[in-house]
């Protein structure tokens, strides 16, 4: 029986006329060594992108007090969701279920290694059995491992807009639900083959809905929630060590090739478009980010080019398997520019208290690069199981794009706040104000910097 040929991206799910393997009738896919070892390498590009990429990027941006334990909220964000992503939530993103969750046919991971115990070197075929199955050259346990790591860092994203304020407690809490009851469910639409999303035709490579507009708008909940710092407008809360802060960034920007390009899934030319315009889209922001405040408040700062430079990460995601070089360059620039207004004008003017912007810079970012990417789109790199002949930009591929822009802020949104009272209820969720003027570093972990 003859499989379709599909693609997918990041944890994607990309299009694949150009990417599937060739169909097979009575024969299992084979393992390809070059694909695997790709993949194992972009694996631990990921995974270093939260530990110790965001780790260092959010610690050199708050105050010496909450240096620590700003660190430790990404640490133990990794060690949670790993154990999460193991007992349900691969099983709700990436098994065929309906077209809103996955069943529970991989709880704990059953069965994800029998292949290899039989001897049998075979590859992995997500959705098998379903009209959209996708053919890789990976073993499952990889597939599994690199969207463990994407499922890590989303969360971690959302720790960014309550720096400074959230009890540890209720840290843990919060994101072992969001995990499950956020996180796979949307991942499970965008990128599974029975996914409606999916269905439907919206492009995401490697995660503008998944996993920034979704963490960017969970943050603007709780920065909502959780209301101002103390002293907010007042007090002096100057990055403490902005050289961690940029090595943080560099770490995020390195990591990002795998973030991109092992989207593709394969040791293939769609990775090396993809790490190309990853690239250049980067590149592009950081600049716009840093000539936009120059030009507002008369020098560049340094924390203006790594934000610069994260915003056009985040907005070349969804894109960076569908697009070409040149649409990069303006996806960047814009991106820069109104990540720069976003995260210095729109919440002083609305006058929220997203401490690290995390909504600012990846939930204005992936909106951008989700949208851009209905126009941008180039139709021999955009087929899909839902768009056989690819989009190559047009009014009806951008109104889906809006669609899922749509749906993800409507569902996180919602959810997120219904978890914050959850959580609030059974822990509370923030510190007293004496305890957040003393520091989290002591106060929550009994350590401090000297």
């Amino acid at each position: 029986m003859n499989r379709p040929r599909l693609g997918w991206g990041l944890g994607a799910l990309l299009p694949a006329l150009l990417l599937a393997a060739p169909a097979f009738a009575d024969e299992p896919p084979k393992i390809d060594s070059g694909d695997t070892a790709w993949m194992l390498t972009s694996t631990a590009l990921v995974l270093m992108m939260t530990i110790p990429g965001l780790a260092l990027f959010y610690a050199g941006m708050v105050r010496k007090k909450n240096v620590l334990a700003t660190m430790m909220q990404s640490f133990t964000i990794c060690a949670l969701v790993t154990i999460v992503w193991t007992v349900a939530g691969y099983s709700l993103a990436f098994t065929n279920g309906g077209a809103y969750v996955g069943d529970m046919s991989r709880f704990l991971l059953h069965g994800i290694g029998e292949h290899i115990v039989k001897g049998v070197d075979q590859a992995f075929v997500l959705g098998a059995g379903t009209d959209g199955a996708v053919t890789t050259t990976v073993p499952e346990t990889v597939f599994m491992m690199f969207q463990m790591t994407f499922a890590i860092i989303t969360p971690a994203l959302i720790a960014g807009a309550f720096a400074d304020r959230m009890k540890f407690s209720a840290l843990c809490i919060f994101m072992v639900l969001w995990s499950l009851i956020v996180y796979a469910p949307i991942a499970h639409w965008v990128w599974a083959p029975t996914g409606w999303l999916f269905g439907l035709g919206v492009l995401d490579f490697a995660g503008g809905t998944v996993v920034h507009i979704n963490a960017g708008i969970a943050g603007l909940m709780c920065a909502l929630v959780l209301g101002k710092r103390v002293g907010y407008g007042t007090d002096n809360m100057a990055p403490f060590n902005l050289s961690l802060a940029v090595i943080g960034a560099s770490l995020l920007w390195v990591g990002w090739f795998g973030f991109n390009a092992g989207s593709a899934v394969g040791s293939n030319g769609r990775a090396g478009m993809a790490m190309a315009v990853t690239q250049i889209a980067t590149a592009a922001a950081a600049l716009g980010w840093l000539f936009a405040e120059w030009m507002a408040k008369g020098k560049p700062s340094v924390l203006g080019g790594i934000s610069g430079a994260v915003a056009g990460l985040v907005a070349i995601t969804p894109a960076s398997g569908f697009v070409l070089p040149g649409p990069a360059i303006i996806i960047g620039i814009v991106a820069g520019v109104v990540c720069f207004w976003s995260a210095t004008s729109l919440k002083h003017m609305l006058g929220y208290d997203d401490s690290l912007d995390a909504f600012g810079v990846h939930g204005v970012g992936g909106i951008i690069g989700a949208l851009l990417t209905g126009i941008f789109s180039y139709g021999p790199l955009s087929a899909t199981d839902a768009l056989p002949d690819g989009s190559p930009g047009s009014f009806d591929q951008l109104k889906l794009q809006v669609i899922g822009v749509v749906v993800t802020l409507v569902y996180s949104g919602v959810m997120t706040l219904v978890l914050l009272m959850i959580t609030k209820a059974l822990v509370g969720l923030r510190v007293n104000e004496e305890e957040e003027r003393e520091g989290l570093d002591l106060v929550l972990h009994g350590e401090q910097i000297f």
